[in-house]
């Protein structure tokens, strides 16, 4: 059997390989190391990722880092009839990966990770009140506008489908709640329904530092 090896717990980012992993019921070894911490300083860590960051999923010979592309491969490489995280069809695949890039974009990189930087980690990134202030009304701005596309009544966001997407959106909302964001209606209930999930409680246990 392929060896296979994810690096990181206990970051949203590592959370979303974990649970594309055990959604796809696929056997893998867990390198408990957290972000911020030696670990990610040592030889053995920056020969696997010389970037230093979490996670990383090592499959054979193949390593992968960014979680959206850790979450993108694992769903075209192992998903089946049964367990599918990408759509077969070309237009929902077009779909797919337009939520993928306005998720990682326009949710967590534009807005999200300024707020992780500046409010939650202002001792080493200073404070920067008027970036948070911008970044927060943008999240706001982003998050209602995508709610329109859940109007039309569907459980998740291609459809009746659970897809990679869902993964990464599910993400960036709990960080949005964290930081005391108001989630619009439908990404509330949204949410509420995935949360209830067993690969989503499944994928929180395996991230979670021992």
């Amino acid at each position: 059997m392929t060896k296979r090896i994810l690096w990181g717990v206990g970051s949203t980012r590592a959370l979303r390989a974990h649970w594309a992993l055990v959604f796809l019921g696929l056997e893998y070894e867990t390198r408990a190391i957290l972000t911020r911490t030696p670990a990610m300083e040592t030889p053995e860590y920056r020969a696997v990722n010389p970037r230093g960051k979490i996670p990383t999923l090592i499959d054979g010979d193949l390593t992968v880092t960014e979680s959206p592309a850790i979450v993108a491969y694992l769903a075209e490489r192992y998903s089946t009839p049964e367990r599918r995280l990408i759509p077969e069809g070309i237009e929902q695949r077009a779909f797919y990966f337009e939520w993928m890039s306005f998720i990682s974009m326009e949710l967590d990189a534009t807005s999200l990770y300024v707020l992780r930087r500046h409010e939650g980690l202002p001792e080493i990134y200073d404070p920067a009140p008027e970036a948070c202030v911008a970044a927060r009304a943008y999240f706001e701005r982003m998050i209602k506008a995508a709610a329109l596309r859940l109007d039309d009544g569907r459980r998740f966001l291609l459809g009746e489908a659970f897809f990679g997407v869902d993964i990464l959106m599910t993400s960036c909302l709990d960080l949005a709640v964290n930081y005391g964001f108001e989630l619009p209606e439908a990404f509330a209930a949204y949410r509420a329904r995935i949360g209830d999930e067993p690969s989503t409680i499944l994928a929180h246990r395996a991230n979670a530092p021992s």
